[in-house]
Parts: structure tokens; C-alpha cells; sequence
């Protein structure tokens, strides 16, 4: 655990040893991460252990990619929980969220974080609603203080940030009653069941009436606040409607206030939502958060995609990378149907990755389109060994390779002898300058 807060630093004018990492990452100055974390434009997150990752997410950064595991209660196996872990971080995942619901919720958790040395997230009301289920017998019988104490013991052991579901309150609640209709209903585990507490107890949501208290918690373990995003759209149809408007209004100025209380946060988003909105989504959030950084769930563009999902969301995810967002979870082919295995994990991962590159060749023009660049020179020049360096997912290149016809030094099995590029490559010099790489680039 860090012994001292990045915000409280930045305000100080100290450049500590993870923005120098994140600087040293993104290639960027130090100071502008240093600058961008203290308007909280950037927010940096750690992993626990000596070998710990170091994250950083936002502004001017390169789109981050989040995997989600955890047990249910239909299968809850720890072990698999952490192969799946150790895949999503062997696969190139920047974060992962612990998501558990059944089972020793403290072993496995700290289990998932001491088996991974990426930053760990989760939901503490997934556990809060457990532990009032086991203790009393109905989980809407959970205590506000058990719930403050649980948030407290999760920061200890290490979780590097929290998706607290603040923005569920009784204002949002009457916009969703008089708004009177929900085609996908609510998909927020944490929040249908928060606000079945609220209804039952006729009470405000206590993450959000003693929200400077969340503020407090998270800011002395420096755990990133991610404000949940628990009226999110379950369907297209119900993108930007007023429940869920009314909610990330209210989440980003909640963001706005945890920035003063040295508490880094950052906006959660849905969810689904349809290609046309994609960009006003995000405009919304970045004009009303002062710039936070957005964690988009996903976002599915169509609901008829299950089975396929992790490419309905590749999808919305470039979409959402090109116009801003900084943070996607990835989505499996399992989404909508069971719980991910381990093959689920890796797909996913691999699918929100390429997604998130297609998005930053655009909102990072220049300058995450270089690698691209080179590979096509390399594809150009038949450079099979150079062109493996460059590619996203080398491995998956040559097991297809291995397979079929082995390429030769003059092309693959797919045009073979009608190949454009040998065929071009003949006569191609006496038209074009072709670009060739230099030697410290080859």
C-alpha cells in the first residue's frame, strides 16, 4: 500500500516515482502528467507488491483495458478465478476487477490480488449485500456502518480502486419512477439492489449521504474512487434516458468534489448504447466532470449480439477510445449467457485491446498509428520475423502460419503467385518513393 497520496503530492508540487513510471510510459513530460493529475484529468493507479503496476488513465493517455472475473453463485471455484486472472494479465489487460459473489469474498480477494501484480478493482456492495445475506438472511437487512467498515478492510488489502455506486440515490430513483419505463430494466447488480434497500427502508443511499466519508476512506489508502454507474442502459433503447442522465450528472459533479477532498476519481459509463450517441455520451461526461476520465462498460451498440458480444462491444469500445474515453472493460463472448471461462477471458482481453488501439490511431494521431506504419513496411517487404514484432498478437500470426502453407520470403498462401506486393514490387521503385525504415528502426 502507498504510504502517501498522489492528489496531495501533485498540490505540493512533487513528482513521485509513478508519475515519472506513467510519464516514462506514455512518453510525456512528467510535469504534464503531474499537472493533469492535480486537475484530475489523469488519475494513477498501483497494483500491490514490489513488483506492482503502475497505471495511468486519461487525458492524453493511451486507452486502457480492464478485465473482469469473479465466482457466482452458480459457480464459485477460486481457482479457476485465478488462472482467469493470471490470463487476463498475461494477455495485456491493464487492470482487472474482482467481481466475486459467492464464497469466502476476503480470501478470494486477496488471493486475486496477491496472484496478479496488475492494479485490482471491485464493488464493495457485492460483498456488503453477501455478508447482510449470510448474517441475517436477506441482504437488504445490510448496515450502513458495515458497509463503511467493509470499504475500509477492502482498501487494506490492497484493492487499487472501488466502483461505489454513489449516484443511486432518491433523486435518481423519482426520475426513474416518473419516467415510468425501462426496456432493459436495471443491469447494475450493486445498483437494483441499493435501491431495493432504499425502498424498503424509505432511506437515502448511505454512499451518498456521507459521501465525504467515502472521500476520507479512499483518499488515505489513495484507492481510486470510480463512481458506479448503477442506472446504466441495459439496453439501446434506453440510452440517455433521464434515470440515467440524471445519474451521471450527479457522478460527475460527485467527481468534482472527491478531487477536492484528495480523493482521485473517475466516471463510470454504460453500458449500451447505440453508435449515434456514442460521442454525445462522452462529451456529456468530459464538459460535466471537468475532463475526468471515463471508464466505459462496454458499450454494446446492438442487443441481439450474445454469443458474439466481444465483438459487438470491439466495436462500440473503438468508437468510444476515438472519442474520448480512457478506460474500457472488456466484454467476453460468455457476456449475457454464463460466467466467463478462461478462454472467454483471453478473447475478450485481445478484442477490447485491438479495439482500444483502432480508437487511439485516431483520438492519438501520430503517435499510436507509428507501429502500424511499420508494419506495413515490414508487410511490404516481406519481413515475416519484423512483422511478428509489430503485431498486437504475434503468436495467434503464427499458429495460423503453422497450420497452412508457411509463407515464403515473397508472400502467403492467400494470393500466392498473383501476390500485389511481389508482383507490384518489380517495377515499383521507378514510381514511388518508397519509404524504407532506417537502420536503428530495422
Amino acid at each position: 500500500m502507498s504510504t502517501y497520496n498522489q492528489l496531495i503530492e501533485a498540490k505540493k508540487g512533487n513528482i513521485t516515482k509513478e508519475v515519472q513510471e506513467v510519464a516514462k510510459q506514455e512518453g510525456l513530460d512528467e510535469k504534464i502528467i503531474k499537472d493533469r493529475l492535480l486537475t484530475g484529468e489523469i488519475i494513477i493507479l498501483k497494483g500491490k507488491g514490489e513488483n506492482a503496476r503502475v497505471v495511468g488513465i486519461g487525458k492524453g493517455l493511451r486507452t486502457k483495458i480492464n478485465a473482469s472475473i469473479g465466482t457466482s453463485s452458480d459457480i464459485c471455484d477460486l481457482d479457476l478465478e485465478v488462472r482467469k486472472a493470471k490470463i487476463a494479465q498475461k494477455t495485456g489487460a491493464d487492470t482487472l476487477m474482482e467481481l466475486s459473489a459467492a464464497g469466502d469474498l476476503d480470501k478470494i480477494r486477496r488471493t486475486i490480488i496477491d496472484a496478479v501484480d496488475l492494479p485490482v478493482g471491485n464493488v464493495p456492495l457485492y460483498q456488503a449485500f453477501c455478508d447482510a445475506a449470510k448474517k441475517y438472511g436477506d441482504p437488504l437487512k445490510m448496515e450502513p456502518e458495515e458497509l463503511f467498515e467493509l470499504i475500509e478492510r477492502q482498501c487494506a488489502d490492497g484493492i487499487a480502486f472501488m466502483a461505489i455506486h454513489c449516484g443511486v440515490n432518491l433523486y435518481t430513483l423519482e426520475r426513474l419512477k416518473k419516467q415510468g419505463y425501462r426496456y432493459g430494466g436495471l443491469c447494475s447488480k450493486g445498483g437494483s439492489l441499493m435501491i431495493q434497500w432504499m425502498i424498503k427502508h424509505n432511506k437515502e443511499n448511505p454512499l451518498y449521504e456521507q459521501f465525504d466519508r467515502v472521500c476520507d476512506i479512499l483518499s488515505r489508502y489513495d484507492t481510486i474512487l470510480s463512481l458506479g454507474n448503477g442506472i446504466r442502459a441495459g439496453a439501446i433503447h434506453d440510452s440517455l434516458d433521464r434515470a440515467q442522465m440524471a445519474e451521471l450528472v450527479i457522478n460527475c459533479e460527485l467527481c468534482e468534489l472527491a478531487r477536492n477532498m484528495n480523493c482521485q476519481s473517475m466516471v463510470e459509463g454504460p453500458g449500451h448504447v447505440p453508435l449515434d450517441e456514442i460521442e454525445a455520451n462522452i462529451i456529456l461526461q468530459k464538459k460535466m466532470s471537468g475532463n475526468a476520465p471515463y471508464y466505459m462498460l462496454g458499450p454494446l451498440p446492438t442487443d441481439i449480439g450474445a454469443g458474439l458480444d466481444h465483438v459487438t462491444a470491439s466495436i462500440g469500445a473503438a468508437h468510444s477510445a476515438m472519442y474520448g474515453a480512457d478506460l474500457i472493460c472488456y466484454i467476453t463472448p460468455a457476456e449475457h449467457l454464463a460466467l466467463p471461462n478462461e478462454e472467454d477471458v483471453e478473447i475478450g482481453v485481445k478484442c477490447a485491446r485491438l479495439a482500444a488501439h483502432i480508437g487511439d490511431i485516431v483520438k492519438l494521431k501520430g503517435k499510436a498509428d507509428q507501429i502500424d506504419k511499420r508494419l506495413s513496411i515490414y508487410r511490404r517487404d516481406f519481413k515475416w520475423d519484423k512483422q511478428f514484432k509489430n503485431m498486437l498478437f504475434p503468436d495467434d500470426a503464427k499458429k495460423i502460419i503453422s497450420e497452412r502453407v508457411p509463407p515464403s520470403d515473397k508472400g502467403c498462401s492467400m494470393c500466392g503467385k498473383m501476390c500485389a506486393l511481389k508482383n507490384a514490387s518489380i517495377s515499383l521503385d521507378q514510381y514511388l518513393d518508397v519509404q524504407k525504415l532506417d537502420k536503428e528502426d530495422d
